[in-house]
């Protein structure tokens, strides 16, 4: 009985009730939070900023977005403080201005074509600024990775982006491509071989079907390769999967070089009257190398906007 009694008297010691424990440990726990966040925010901005519906404009950008914005408008100065990329160089002014062709060349595509009338044809010249390219990356070899004597890398004869354009600074210099400061003002006076641009041309004559000619413009001379014969000129010119397999079926005829030699004389002969000659030739690598100038131009800009919005 005394037992009984110490334990129901005031002041003793009495076990929480299940409801009391249950609030104070919430209690406990929500002070624990509201104590904790501010350190939480303070130490580790990034684990606190989980709970933020909002970001700031740094936390929107990668961390490379800045850099790669400022290297590719410096590439983009760079290179528009070569040369007027809004002019034509003299070579191809020339050629536009006095020759029979009239030229199709849209912003942002690799073809280019040539256009004329002669009598009751339709000529159609085609090249790509695609060779260029094909030939910079076959130029890569060991001579060009290392120098002669050393055998290091010689930082002089790489480039991050082997163009045209700089063979044509070099030939502008009048110096060749393996001539060394070292010499002193003697050069080599043999002219740089220029690249070999291929050259697709197409006759089209009303109700004939048409000719087309695979060629290779080069050093002021136009090498031809095969002559195909369409029955219809849609197919010789149509930008299809469907044509360009059927074309591939057709019989091209013997190698141009293994036909009698007149027929090929005669041949060439019908060609330059219709304006596929010297002046082409010389013409075509020319205008690859400053269209290719000005799509470089352009892909840094695109790619510069893509990459600062």
């Amino acid at each position: 009985m005394f037992y009984v009694r110490a334990v129901s008297r005031p002041g003793f010691w009495r076990a929480p009730s299940a409801r009391a424990f249950l609030s104070r440990s919430i209690s406990t726990t929500r002070l624990q939070a509201s104590v904790f966040r501010p350190l939480l925010a303070a130490q580790h901005p990034r684990l606190a900023a989980r709970f933020s519906t909002t970001f700031s404009h740094f936390e929107k950008l990668g961390q490379v977005d800045e850099e790669l914005a400022l290297k590719l408008q410096t590439e983009i100065d760079l290179e528009k403080s070569k040369e007027d990329e809004a002019e034509y160089p003299l070579s191809v002014k020339e050629y536009l201005e006095t020759g029979q062709f009239k030229i199709i060349d849209k912003p942002g595509q690799e073809e280019v074509q040539l256009v004329r009338r002669f009598g009751d044809e339709t000529i159609r010249v085609e090249f790509s600024i695609s060779d260029l390219g094909a030939l910079s990356n076959e130029g890569l070899d060991d001579d060009a990775l290392y120098n002669e004597q050393g055998g290091e890398g010689d930082p002089d004869a790489l480039s991050s982006r082997p163009r045209g354009a700089q063979s044509k600074a070099v030939r502008a210099e009048g110096k060749s491509p393996g001539a060394s400061d070292s010499d002193g003002d003697e050069y080599d006076d043999d002219p740089e071989p220029g690249f070999p641009a291929r050259v697709n041309v197409t006759i089209e004559k009303p109700n004939s079907g048409a000719l087309q000619i695979e060629a290779i413009a080069q050093d002021g001379m136009i090498v031809i390769d095969n002559v195909f014969y369409h029955k219809s000129a849609k197919l010789a010119t149509a930008q299809t999967a469907e044509a360009d397999w059927e074309r591939r079926g057709i019989y091209a005829g013997p190698p141009f070089g293994n036909l009698d030699e007149d027929l090929q004389v005669l041949l060439e002969r019908y060609l330059d009257e219709r304006g596929i000659n010297t002046a082409l030739a010389l013409f075509v690598p020319d205008y690859i190398d400053y269209k290719e100038q000005g799509e470089y131009v352009r892909w840094l800009e695109n790619v510069h906007n893509f990459v600062s919005k």
